[in-house]
């Protein structure tokens, strides 16, 4: 998708962060000159053609109580897309990626309580049939990650 300079510029504005706010699209919008429908509606778009992955909060699971954990499979080829549509169903999955590695399908699971971890990673192995390996997080760097649209 070809993004036009209100594409970019939206982009590029929110990865800063969203105003807290009883009309916050209101507020964005007039910082990039367009109006609160407009830009919802290229958000829509933006998010509908893939070019965003989703727009939304981003919620410290861990500092709530809850705990992330990285895990990875070990995905035959033949049954990657059927279990990737698994795994994507449960809401407890942050972010999933494919890599080109022999633990093929990586995947951040984000639970309300830290004993829930294992919980959703053995049902996740029991409905696939697969191992899920879980890498849980020993320490935590803030790395500030924002690209430029």
């Amino acid at each position: 998708m070809d993004l036009d300079a209100l594409d970019r510029a939206i982009v590029n504005r929110l990865q800063v962060g969203f105003p807290l706010a009883p009309n916050p699209f209101d507020i964005v919008a007039n910082d990039l000159g367009c109006t609160a429908p407009a830009l919802i509606s290229r958000l829509q778009r933006l998010v509908a053609t893939g070019a965003a992955t989703r727009f939304g909060p981003f919620f410290d699971a861990e500092a709530m109580g809850g705990a992330f954990c990285l895990c990875a499979m070990s995905i035959p080829a033949d049954q990657f897309d059927a279990v990737a549509q698994t795994v994507n169903a449960r809401p407890e999955v942050a972010h999933n990626y494919e890599r080109d590695h022999e633990l093929n399908m990586w995947f951040v699971l984000a639970t309300e309580s830290p004993n829930d971890i294992d919980e959703i990673a053995d049902a996740i192995q029991d409905e696939t049939g697969l191992a899920v390996f879980r890498f849980p997080k020993l320490e935590e760097y803030f790395i500030g990650f924002k690209v430029t649209a």
